[in-house]
């Protein structure tokens, strides 16, 4: 039997910053390969021959690069479904759901979150054959990770009795997170199983039992996806239909109040690498216990994370320790406390800062940009087209620019006037004039813009025309 991969790339993932943004978070970042965390778990169900092109379900901010990351490991899903809100899980699997039925009154669904670890393939494989079993029957199938230790960062599932000559078994109930104590008593029993939040079942049957515990969900999500509407490579569920739906997590939803909950218990080298201690745990060490990455020397230091993205980053007679270092921003704390690190992004929020939304380099659908210096009334910026693309026609009411191209071909409009400038050739941009910039070359355009003016925000941009629709 097909199956249809359901790929829930919606999270943040706070408690990776200062790595992880709100515009950039971990499922789009390279954290134990070089491939994104995405392309990880893309890669890893579609080589299987069973799998059918993924739904990937998204937020709108994320959607040019996620269709970017599909493209750079050649895959094409069958959709990229835009939430307009963050709706929590439920909605966004009846989403994928509606979708499929439209095309297969059969789907089978396998949703899993875009940013997990598996490092046995083999054996997850294994468990989504015998997860099949269960759904055959009409079961709606969780898979329970096999603990290693009394782990207070995870819900736990209860097995009850066999599900019938399958090797799985009936749930008998969730368990929110517990403390140590009862961690601890878990793992002695043997028959609790961390929450993966990974699930394997028909659309219908989701759809019926969600019908039936959590009837708005089901009507508001099924009224967005009849109203949805093609944007580029896009699917966009109606905006007004899904803020009516109430926002909760499949397993509160569907999986803790229904009969046909089934748990598959899976040894699979899983982490949901919610912390930069998890992730430490799932990469492979130095001899001394140190997990690195980027430009890093250490002295006398045992059992710690130390990652230099931007610059070098020495480190001296330390242990447990988790250091992380950006263009912008700098994270040192003891492993005890990697949790809490979310409570930093919070604080940022508060002061109303930004290093918790982008980093200095930011990434648009034409390519990227980042603040190189700026002051009263200045900035510079470096600024890199991809080849074939090109930015909005726009104007600022406050402020000039001067282009410097360092590198490739730049196709300047400007007012009525179209340039092509090369290597070491520059144009001026006064304040209200209509331009745009683009790459007409086979190979990056590398450029950087001189901005003078009263006010320099991003928000002074008037839009008349956008290649990528955007407002």
């Amino acid at each position: 039997m097909k199956i249809h991969p359901v790929i829930l790339s919606g999270g943040s993932g706070t408690r990776l910053w200062p790595l992880s943004r709100s515009a950039y978070p971990k499922q789009l970042l390279p954290l134990v390969s070089d491939q994104t965390m995405l392309q990880e778990t893309i890669t890893r169900v579609c080589a299987w021959p069973e799998a059918l092109a993924p739904v990937l379900v998204c937020g709108n901010d994320h959607r040019f690069m996620i269709a970017e990351q599909m493209r750079e490991v050649d895959v094409r899903p069958h959709a990229i479904m835009l939430e307009p809100q963050g709706k929590n899980t439920a909605p966004a699997v009846a989403a994928a759901a509606f979708q499929l039925l439209r095309q297969d009154p059969e789907a089978v669904m396998l949703v899993l979150p875009a940013d997990h670890v598996i490092t046995d393939r083999a054996a997850f494989h294994e468990a989504v054959r015998r997860a099949m079993a269960s759904v055959e029957q009409g079961a709606l199938v969780t898979f329970g990770i096999q603990p290693s230790k009394p782990e207070t960062g995870y819900g736990y599932i209860l097995r009850g009795q066999a599900h019938g000559q399958t090797g799985n078994f009936s749930v008998d109930r969730f368990v929110e997170k517990p403390d140590l104590e009862r961690a601890q008593a878990f793992l002695d029993d043997g028959r609790y199983y961390w929450n993966s939040g990974m699930f394997l079942f028909r659309a219908r049957d989701y759809l019926d039992e969600l019908e039936r515990h959590r009837p708005l969900i089901a009507a508001a999500i099924k009224e967005a996806v009849s109203k949805a509407y093609t944007d580029l490579d896009f699917c966009r569920l109606d905006e007004s239909a899904f803020a009516s739906s109430p926002s909760e997590s499949i397993d509160y939803a569907v999986m803790e109040n229904t009969q046909r909950a089934v748990v598959v218990p899976a040894d699979i080298g899983w982490s949901d690498v919610g912390s930069w201690s998890a992730l430490q745990e799932v990469m492979p060490a130095d001899a001394d216990g140190n997990v690195v990455r980027g430009d890093v020397h250490l002295d006398g230091v045992s059992n710690s994370l130390v990652r230099a993205e931007s610059r070098m980053v020495a480190v001296l007679g330390v242990e447990n320790l988790v250091i992380v270092e950006t263009d912008d921003a700098v994270l040192v704390a003891h492993k005890d406390k990697a949790q809490d690190v979310k409570g930093v992004v919070d604080k940022l929020k508060q002061s109303k800062r930004s290093e918790h939304i982008h980093h200095k380099r930011v990434f648009r659908p034409w390519g990227s940009y980042e603040s190189v210096d700026s002051g009263e009334r200045f900035q510079v910026k470096r600024i890199i087209v991809k080849p074939g693309e090109k930015l909005s026609l726009q104007m600022h009411y406050h402020r000039a620019e001067h282009w410097v191209v360092v590198s490739g071909s730049a196709l300047v409009t400007r007012g009525e006037e179209v340039t092509l400038l090369s290597e070491n050739e520059s144009i001026y941009l006064p304040i209200g004039v209509t331009h745009r910039l683009e790459n007409p070359g086979k190979l990056p355009l590398h450029l950087i813009e001189v901005q003078s003016g009263s006010y320099l925000g991003e928000d002074d941009i008037v839009r008349f025309d956008d290649v990528y629709k955007r407002a």
